[in-house]
């Protein structure tokens, strides 16, 4: 810690303070753990059910090029997603530090390759995904007041900047009323799904199943292609994304040993669930090419049989997407917390309320971004270039649970699963982006470019030491500032429990966030290698 930052000691501030704080020794100020299963749950599931399965789902359809292969594609990737996050599971827990895939790609691998993660993530990925899903939270609000028209674009971006102004301040506010919105607005999605599925059965009641009929179902409406098909499974690898937030929160997750990996094994089965027969659903409603045709398949669903109840559609998708910027604002603002710590942010963006014991310099920054992003006319173009980016490092993360249990094999791993499931899952992973690869070079191309150029940042930011006397004095002099008007200070280690019935658990938590890297091991300078 640099001497302009001030940190609260354990006979620092007074006893009122200290009541309202979460201690790990002495009056030292930590992160909370209020996270426990059902809020666990409605971080992953409310995360990956955003707005697609409502506006959307056409994707896997038009390029499975039959509801049978697209029902197909929705199972598998369901599978291969669970997989995933078996291995995410055994890591999380192995690792257990906040910051998701950059904390283990750094653990594993080294500064340099955690840096291109969080760097891509801080550059692109999370402001450019929450800005999205703010518009179109906005339009879906908007367009009943305009029933003739598009809504003015000003008018979108300025509610999804309120949109987002006002979640940020939950989540500044409290840990409990930011997990709270949460389970209530994946409750309410759920419900809205669950309408959708009950009305497809009531529908095949009905016998209005044609496209449900084995010798229908496989009828392509177009010919068959295996570029296509694997393109459809790409759109469905994408529509799982989120699956991963839940681990950029494991330090506030009560007892992560147990609920990491159960919240998991509950949630990724229930959104596959859902997904498979929602699809199910529309098709008793809407031939393929109806389903094609719909720009908000939802709502197109509810005006065929919902009659006078079909704005529940709509509700339903700005109820959907106002939890789904929660849930991003939420996990995003860890990530950025964690590298931080680690020395890849600045150091301001480590420090938590304390009273209320949240990251409120890493919330500001994440919605700063974001409305920054709302300001652009680009974002949809950025997803595309980086998305490729974000699965290359669900892969790099998999095969470092490899590389981890070679090069430790006999590490505490409270979770030990089969090592045939991450290489199942990178066999899958590498034939996606190697198709990626061939049918969109330019785009993979550009993304790796964005990716690549934090790498002089790294070396001049982070690698770097001996920087200039002047600047190390700026930057302490905006930490200090910055500390004082959001009235944060750093948190203690989860580490530094002093408690008897904790000195165990503190033990195997020092054990298990060990710098895993063989240059960690020397000084920080070699571990940012």
């Amino acid at each position: 810690m640099t001497d302009g930052a001030r940190q609260r000691s354990s006979t620092s501030g007074s006893s009122k303070d200290a009541a309202g704080e979460k201690e790990s020794g002495g009056g030292e100020v930590a992160l909370k753990k209020e996270i426990g299963l059902v809020s666990a749950c409605g971080i992953i599931v409310g995360n990956i059910i955003g707005s697609g399965i409502f506006v959307s789902p056409k994707g896997v359809m038009e390029n499975a090029s039959s509801v049978g292969v697209a029902l197909i594609v929705w199972i598998v990737t369901g599978i291969i997603t669970a997989i995933g996050a078996l291995c995410y599971a055994e890591l999380g827990v192995t690792i257990p530090k906040s910051g998701g895939d950059y904390a283990y790609v750094k653990d594993i691998f080294g500064g340099l390759a955690g840096f291109l993660r969080l760097w891509i993530a801080v550059l692109v990925i999370y402001p450019t995904n929450q800005a999205v899903i703010a518009l179109t939270f906005s339009n879906y609000v908007l367009q009943p007041l305009f029933p003739t028209c598009f809504p003015p674009e000003s008018s979108l971006r300025l509610l999804a900047a309120v949109c987002l102004l006002l979640l940020t301040w939950v989540n500044c506010s409290s840990v409990r009323w930011a997990t709270r919105v949460q389970d209530v607005f994946t409750a309410g999605k759920l419900l809205a799904l669950a309408l959708i599925i009950v009305m497809g059965l009531v529908q095949i009641c009905k016998g209005e199943y044609y496209w449900l009929e084995p010798a229908n179902a496989f009828e392509p409406f177009q010919d068959y292609d295996v570029g296509l098909i694997a393109l459809s499974f790409l759109q469905g690898s994408f529509a799982y994304g989120g699956w991963n937030f839940l681990n950029y929160v494991t330090e506030e997750l009560v007892d992560p040993y147990v609920n990491l990996p159960r919240a998991i094994f509950i949630s990724i089965p229930l959104v596959t669930f859902v997904y498979v027969f929602a699809n199910i659903a529309y098709i008793t409603a809407m031939s393929p090419q109806e389903l094609l045709a719909s720009n908000a398949v939802a709502v197109t669903f509810g005006d065929k049989l919902l009659g006078v109840m079909s704005w529940i559609m709509p509700i339903s998708v700005a109820l959907s997407t106002f939890g789904g910027v929660n849930g991003s604002l939420f996990t995003s603002s860890r990530l950025f917390f964690a590298g931080a710590r680690e020395g890849h942010l600045p150091s301001l963006l480590a420090m938590i309320h304390v009273k209320r014991c949240t990251p409120i310099p890493a919330l500001l920054f994440t919605c700063l971004s974001t409305l920054l992003m709302l300001c652009t006319s680009d974002m949809y173009t950025l997803i595309n270039y980086v998305g490729f980016i974000n699965y290359l490092f669900y892969g790099v993360t998999v095969a470092g649970q490899i590389v981890l249990r070679i090069r430790q094999p006999d590490l505490h791993r409270p979770i030990r699963i089969s090592l045939i499931w991450p290489v199942i899952y990178l066999l899958f992973w590498a034939f996606l982006l190697i198709f990626s690869l061939y049918s969109e070079p330019l785009v993979c191309s550009i993304g790796l470019a964005i990716m690549l150029t934090g790498v002089p940042v790294y070396f001049l930011g982070v690698y770097w030491d001996n920087k200039p006397q002047c600047f190390d004095a700026f930057v302490d002099k905006m930490t200090y500032l910055g500390q004082k008007f959001c009235v944060v200070v750093y948190p203690a280690t989860s580490t530094s429990a002093g408690s008897g019935e904790q000195g165990e658990e503190g033990e195997e938590m020092k054990e298990a966030t060990a710098p895993l890297s063989k240059e960690e091991g020397d000084n920080q300078k070699s571990a940012d290698c």
